[in-house]
């Protein structure tokens, strides 16, 4: 649920782009966030980080395409935010006690620190190269193709990095848990 959550903006902006075109789905996206943003705060009474950050951008760059007639604003904002957080992985791996994912999964999965830490390096440079990606589609295909990839690669690509994920965790947490069970005879 959290994750259809997550890209409700993503979805409503591609709704509206198919119906609309760029500009209504870029007004329909800003709105959307503000809606997610502000639902959120309601709810738990707290902000979450990822969606503040991809409200302050796309009010940023969408207002920027919306002000300025010009659809390239609104295609950067995808690549900046990817690399935004992939340096957020980036910099967790070497500031602070533990890396991001560790500090967003280890609540309800135990693993070694070295598979906490690769899992993490393996975010940073997904979300590096979706932030590359998205440049050399925006430059090379026209604007229904970006959106298509924004929309469908960009789910397509999360979903095989967590799939590939899943089998990697699993395999060290049935170690750990191997581990564990014979600490505790």
């Amino acid at each position: 649920m959290k994750f259809l959550f997550d890209f409700f903006p993503l979805l409503l902006f591609f709704v509206a782009y198919k119906l609309y075109g760029i500009y209504v789905a870029t007004a329909v996206a800003i709105i959307a966030s503000f809606v997610q943003t502000g639902y959120f705060w309601l709810k738990h009474r707290r902000f979450e980080t990822s969606h503040v950050i991809t409200l302050g951008l796309v009010v940023v760059f969408g207002g920027a395409t919306l002000i300025f007639h010009n659809e390239a604003f609104i295609k950067w904002k995808f690549s900046i935010i990817n690399w935004l957080f992939g340096l957020a992985f980036l910099f967790t791996q070497f500031i602070g006690d533990k890396p991001l994912l560790k500090r967003l999964l280890e609540s309800q999965v135990s693993l070694p620190d070295y598979v906490w830490r690769r899992l993490n390096i393996s975010w940073m440079l997904y979300f590096m190269f979706l932030g590359f990606a998205n440049l050399y589609v925006m430059h090379y295909y026209d604007t229904d193709t970006w959106v298509d990839f924004k929309t469908f690669g960009n789910l397509a690509m999360t979903g095989v990095l967590v799939l590939g994920q899943g089998f990697y965790m699993y395999r060290h947490l049935k170690q750990a848990q191997v581990s564990g069970n014979l600490n505790n005879k």
